[in-house]
């Protein structure tokens, strides 16, 4: 565990993490960033009530990805499903061509 110090709203917040520091230091910037666009454009807004808005759009994204997550799922799971059916169909008429094969030499010899 690592400690890193953000700065996010003009105030410092110490974060002990497992995570790259450069990544938490990314999240707390884009934070920053998002918090400090919504005040400067509704100066009426407190901090808290702008990382409630904040929060509710990165809940919003987290829930389309998760949702959007669930469908490829579904799609690969179907992919994988169709690919077997194929495997096993192409596998059918390999038997099924080598025994028409054995037929025709069979044929081609009674002659």
């Amino acid at each position: 565990m690592e400690k890193i110090k953000i700065k996010i709203a003009n105030e410092e917040y110490n974060i002990i993490t497992d995570d790259n520091l450069e990544y938490v230091a990314q999240l707390g910037d884009e934070l920053d960033k998002k918090l400090t666009a919504i005040i400067a454009n509704n100066s009426r807004i407190s901090v808290t009530q702008a990382a409630i808005l904040s929060a509710l759009e990165y809940a919003d994204a987290a829930k389309k990805c998760e949702i959007t997550a669930e469908n490829l799922r579904g799609q690969i799971q179907d992919y994988l499903e169709e690919s077997a059916r194929a495997r096993t169909d192409v596998e059918i008429m390999k038997r099924e061509n080598e025994r028409l094969m054995k037929e025709i030499a069979s044929l081609k010899a009674a002659k």
